[in-house]
């Protein structure tokens, strides 16, 4: 049997890539900031370990990894905040609270699993980054910069550890009905506006990102390492396809 722990996994697409990894056979460990939601989840899932942690915090990080007992074969970066408002409406508490959750947290997440992957010669790091990583939304402050940097630190990964048989990869999700982007598609307006500016005519769900992150822990893409994966049905490509020719 596979391990796994999500990070972020509490609630929203979190919750969502813990219950697709249950399902898929994987032992999965359900980190939060909150006990309360991390327990909720794993109660629901079978071979699954509620844990808490504050990613920020080293400590706290290694100690909810010894919980689990094992080493993961799999670590899913999920955690992830974002503060909305224009570079000049937000303090430098906001930029810092996302970069210290999102870049921050995530390496020494990544970090803590890491070297125990070293240590047992194999294992698989997936980071979720965002398009707002390749292509800033206005608006959201230093999130698209935490993403971008996410990516980057992927890519380092893979270079470092890859020799000593550890992967990492990122997963960008585009337009997702779900998580943090809830309330946002709450809006039937803005569903119809965002759906219809995607090439594939539809929002992604959290099946999209728990299925990507299937395929790049499988054995058929044991070759695929440093690479992002932007799962946003093409949107991203699409900016000619939505300028007027006249």
């Amino acid at each position: 049997m596979k391990k796994a722990i999500v990070t972020g996994a509490g609630n929203g697409l979190g919750a969502d890539i813990a219950q697709a990894l249950s399902e898929a056979g994987y032992k999965v460990g359900v980190l939060d900031l909150s006990e309360t939601d991390a327990m909720a989840v794993a109660g629901k899932l079978e071979n699954a370990v509620g844990l808490q942690a504050d990613v920020c915090d080293p400590e706290s990080v290694k100690r909810a990894f010894d919980q689990f007992g094992e080493t993961p074969d799999l670590l899913v970066n999920n955690a992830g905040i974002v503060r909305f408002g224009t570079m000049d409406e937000q303090s430098v508490d906001d930029f810092l609270d996302v970069i210290n959750v999102n870049l921050v947290g995530s390496c020494i997440c990544a970090r803590e699993a890491g070297i125990r992957m070293l240590e047992q010669g194999s294992g698989h790091i997936v980071s979720i980054t965002s398009i707002n990583g390749v292509h800033p939304a206005p608006g959201t402050g230093t999130y698209g910069a935490t993403k971008a940097g996410l990516a980057n630190l992927t890519q380092l990964m893979a270079i470092e550890w890859g020799p000593r048989g550890v992967r990492a990869n990122s997963i960008a999700p585009g337009f997702i009905d779900g998580g943090m982007s809830i309330p946002i598609y709450a809006n039937p307006k803005v569903r119809e506006v965002r759906s219809n500016g995607v090439p594939t005519r539809r929002l992604g769900t959290p099946s999209d990102i728990s299925q990507a992150i299937l395929f790049l822990d499988s054995e058929g893409a044991s070759y695929i390492s440093g690479q992002q994966l932007v799962v946003d049905g093409g949107v991203i490509n699409s900016v000619l396809a939505q300028l007027p020719r006249e």
